[in-house]
Parts: structure tokens; C-alpha cells; sequence
């Protein structure tokens, strides 16, 4: 078996929209520096993510200089957007936790209405060393999160990718994978692992940065779309109700809490501690 190591990366500036692949990504206590600080929200400040839009994997949020970003989508003029001042701070919604955030401007408003057809509008994350805690059932107190859905990052593994694609395959529907990784956006993707062995760790090194290992990650139709065209099916969710059904939820990858800072780059050796 191949030594396991970082297979690749993934940064989503704006929650639900498609992400880059760097080749290196700084740890920060709350997750990879400039991943998911900025979210849309609804009139009302509920989030907004592919479950009730699946067209917004067609936009992308490309992070430039000072943390500004630039968007693009399908039948929109490219717009950049700055971070906005820290001042008058709105709570919006992400799930059941209420967070503090600070609303960009109209022209961000304005975009996102056109694109996605509803009142909305684009909100970032100022100061998340304070503003989110993580679930306290599965952290230390002071851990905080982004507008991730519940952990500062996501690992999964290439092993347990071609187990479920072969899972898929052994169905009456084969032609819906096999399946590609952005199908469950993750953050850190490791290889050389065996099928499903990230079920047992409890502690892992990446590089030189340590993680504990929350929870699985359970998995929702976000799944179930197709990361380039926005089309929606029935897998992986089908498959995984079958194989991988832990408890009430449908399980792939597994949520990661930094305990450490340091750089991960694409090929840094990967370890486990427990």
C-alpha cells in the first residue's frame, strides 16, 4: 500500500459555490484560511446553499488580494466584492446556530438576486475566533467554526471513494457513477489509506499540523448534484443508505477540529495518531 499522503486540496470562499484547489493552505483554528467566510442568506437571514438552489455550484468565488472575491456565474457580469467594514453587524441563520455577520454591499444584493432570482443577499464572517462555537459535544471550549456546516474541515479519502463507486456499481442503476470527489466538497482529501479506516481514527497529523478527528460527516442532497452541471440524481444517498448508515445518518468523510497551525500542501505525509 502506497504511503498515505494529501491527494489534494479545496478552499470555498462563499459557502455552497464551487471552490479552487491550491497547492498549499494555511491552518487556522476555525479551518483552512479563507474557506466558507462569506454566505448567502434569505430575506428572513436563513442560509442559502445548493439544498435549496442547486444552481449555485455553476457560480464561482474566486478569493483575491485582502480577501476581497470575485464572482462569476453563468449570465452574470463578473463582479468583485470587498470585504465589507466590520460595523452593523446582521444575525443570520446557519441551521439552528444564530450568527453574528456583517452584509456586503447593494451591488452583492443586487447580483445574487439576479442570479439566483430571490431576495438575498451576501454576508461575511468578520471575526471567527468568536463568532461560532463548534457543537461543544464534540470540541474544547474556544473551538469555533466558519459557515462550514459544523466543523472547521473536511477530509475525505480516495480508498473509500473507489469503495463506494464500486458499491454503486454492484446497484440496479450503475450509470449514475461512479461519482467524483466534489460531490462532497471537501477541504483536505487524502490517498494511500485503506477503504474506510477514517471510521476509527480519533487523532491525525497532516503534514505537520494535528487534527482531532469530531464525527463523521453526515450527508445530505448536496450529494445528489452534480457539481458541473447542477443536475440532481439519486446517488450517492441510495447507496450510502445501504452500506454506510450510522445511526440516523448517511456517512462520508469525516469532520476534522484543528489542534495546531502550519501550512498543508499537496503531498504532505499523513499520519495516525489514534
Amino acid at each position: 500500500m502506497p504511503t498515505p499522503q494529501v491527494q489534494s486540496l479545496h478552499i470555498y470562499p462563499v459557502k455552497a459555490l464551487t471552490g479552487s484547489g491550491p497547492g498549499e493552505a494555511v491552518v487556522e483554528p476555525w479551518g483552512l484560511a479563507g474557506d466558507r467566510r462569506w454566505l448567502v442568506v434569505d430575506a428572513e437571514g436563513r442560509q442559502i446553499t445548493q439544498r435549496q438552489q442547486p444552481r449555485m455550484t455553476l457560480a464561482r468565488a474566486e478569493e483575491l488580494s485582502g480577501g476581497a472575491l470575485r464572482l462569476t456565474a453563468p449570465g452574470m457580469p463578473a463582479l468583485v466584492v470587498e470585504v465589507p467594514e466590520p460595523v452593523g453587524t446582521v444575525a443570520v441563520k446557519v441551521f439552528s446556530d444564530v450568527v453574528e455577520a456583517v452584509p456586503a454591499g447593494p451591488e452583492a444584493a443586487a447580483w445574487w438576486h439576479g442570479f439566483l432570482g430571490v431576495a438575498c443577499r451576501l454576508v461575511h464572517m468578520d471575526a471567527p475566533q468568536k463568532r461560532r462555537p463548534v457543537d461543544p459535544k464534540y470540541g474544547e471550549p474556544g473551538d469555533t467554526v466558519s459557515f462550514a456546516d459544523g466543523f472547521p474541515l473536511l477530509l475525505t479519502t480516495t480508498p473509500s471513494l473507489t469503495a463506494l463507486n464500486s458499491l454503486i456499481a454492484d446497484g440496479d442503476r450503475a450509470a449514475e457513477g461512479p461519482l467524483p470527489m466534489n460531490r462532497f466538497r471537501p477541504n483536505v482529501v487524502i490517498e494511500g489509506t485503506a477503504p474506510w479506516a477514517e471510521d476509527h481514527w480519533r487523532r491525525v497529523r497532516i503534514g505537520a499540523v494535528e487534527f482531532q478527528v469530531a464525527k463523521p460527516s453526515g450527508r445530505c442532497v448536496v450529494t445528489t448534484t452534480d457539481q458541473l452541471t447542477a443536475e440532481r440524481g439519486k446517488e450517492p444517498l441510495r447507496t450510502l443508505a445501504r452500506h454506510r448508515r450510522f445511526g440516523d445518518g448517511l456517512v462520508f468523510g469525516q469532520n476534522l477540529i484543528p489542534r495546531g497551525a502550519g501550512t498543508l500542501r499537496i503531498g504532505d505525509p499523513f499520519e495516525i495518531l489514534d
